[in-house]
């Protein structure tokens, strides 16, 4: 009997036995679906990631004050830095767009609990407003959904704007054009000119959708007599010189801080891809668990899969003796068990594979809002060689027991 004909004996038998064929397949596909489901949604949330830092640059970067460590150095208190302030701020602004031409945004956390309210209406006391000027939105990759930005007459001004959040928008306006309506924070009331598109939770530290963005000056005046600290976000042009300009604009600043020679930064200097690239390394490892994950879920499919097969084998038993009494060789015997057990693990692994990019791809989506439809084709591939490789594993004991099988008694077994 040749290859062909082995194959086709296989799947008759297959065929025969429909129902056992599906429940096996049903087992392997649930544990091709937990490989590559997992998988799917960490290659989404990847994308939505790398998406969302894309607008910001590879140039840009943010200058900021050293978070509070009150655990560093066994337990003791860590070295506390004075806040950057309004005047620093400015100077850095100033003096890096005259040295460098870049684009410079100043902007301060006036609140981070807020409650917002439009006639009797209001949102949950969640909202952060951020005092910024008109070039924050574009450096920090935010969009307008309708609307327009804050610009220089507002800044100048100072006039009561506000640019919302589509979570605070919706909440306070449902259906209704929010734009030029007045809404009331913080005991004064603004006018909203602007909405934001949707960020979703991966858009940034901050939930980019409960923010409500003001004029810097309104902002520190609503501050009253509390001491802000600035945040300073920049970016240039020149893509070639990138790490040249951090370094500069890091010694620019330790001057106007005046920094001590030999002493350590009293702030903090992070670029924008930096947690693009700290969230690549621990999807990384995601992937290594998920992956783990999903190899011990195939392990017990394997196990059931093997004991489906050895019943096989004990059902088939007249079956094996009549073919070896026709002629059939150990080892034809042997490859007909291990294509029927390579079969099944296939069409459950295709049927796998479509769950587990569907599962994915819904779990990445919920996540981030921005999230694509991944098609995973690496790990595809990698899902049809696991179940190779499954069926080989788990048919072959089954296979070598099947052609180790006496003809004489098999052809006397009831």
């Amino acid at each position: 009997m040749n290859i062909r004909e082995n194959v086709d004996e296989g799947l008759r038998s297959i065929q025969s036995n429909l129902l056992r064929t599906v429940l096996t397949a049903l087992i392997i596909a649930i544990g091709i679906t937990s490989l590559v489901g997992i998988l799917t949604a960490i290659e989404g949330i990847q994308n939505s990631v790398n998406s969302s830092f894309a607008d910001l640059g590879a140039n840009t970067f943010t200058v900021k004050n050293h978070e509070e460590d009150n655990f560093r150095n066994g337990g003791r208190r860590g070295k506390r830095y004075p806040v950057i302030n309004y005047r620093e701020a400015s100077e850095f602004s100033q003096r890096f767009r005259n040295d460098f031409g870049g684009t410079v945004s100043l902007s301060s956390s006036i609140g981070g609990a807020i409650q917002a309210n439009y006639r009797s209406k209001k949102t949950n006391p969640n909202s952060n407003v951020i005092g910024t000027d008109e070039q924050y939105l574009g450096i920090n990759g935010y969009k307008i959904d309708f609307g327009r930005n804050m610009n220089k007459n507002d800044m100048e001004n100072s006039l009561n704007v506000v640019v919302l959040g589509q979570e605070i928008a919706r909440n306070l306006f449902g259906d209704l054009d929010p734009l030029n309506k007045e809404i009331t924070f913080m005991g004064s009331k603004y006018k909203v000119i602007g909405i934001l598109q949707k960020k979703g939770s991966m858009g940034g530290g901050n939930d980019a959708d409960r923010i409500m963005i003001i004029p810097l000056d309104n902002g520190r005046g609503l501050a009253a007599n509390r001491t802000l600290t600035y945040n300073i976000t920049a970016s240039t042009s020149k893509i070639s010189d990138g790490d040249i300009i951090l370094e500069e604009a890091r010694g620019l600043m330790r001057r106007i801080r005046n920094d001590r020679l030999g002493n350590e930064d009293s702030f903090v200097v992070e670029r924008a891809d930096a947690m693009a690239k700290d969230f690549e390394n621990i999807t990384g490892y995601l992937r290594i668990g998920g992956f783990g994950i999903g190899i011990i879920t195939l392990l017990g499919a394997s196990i059931a899969l093997m004991n489906i097969m050895l019943v096989s084998v004990t059902e088939r038993t007249r079956e094996i003796g009549i073919r070896k009494s026709l002629g059939a060789t150990p080892s034809v015997i042997r490859f007909q068990f291990l294509i029927e057990a390579i079969v099944v693990c296939i069409i459950g692994g295709i049927a796998g594979l479509f769950l587990g990019i569907l599962i994915g791809n819904v779990i990445s989506n919920s996540i981030s809002s921005e999230s694509s439809f991944v098609i995973p084709w690496a790990w595809m591939a990698l899902g049809i060689v696991v179940c190779v490789v499954v069926g080989v594993l788990s048919g072959i004991y089954p296979a070598i027991k099947a052609s180790r099988l006496d003809p004489i008694e098999a052809l006397r077994y009831e």
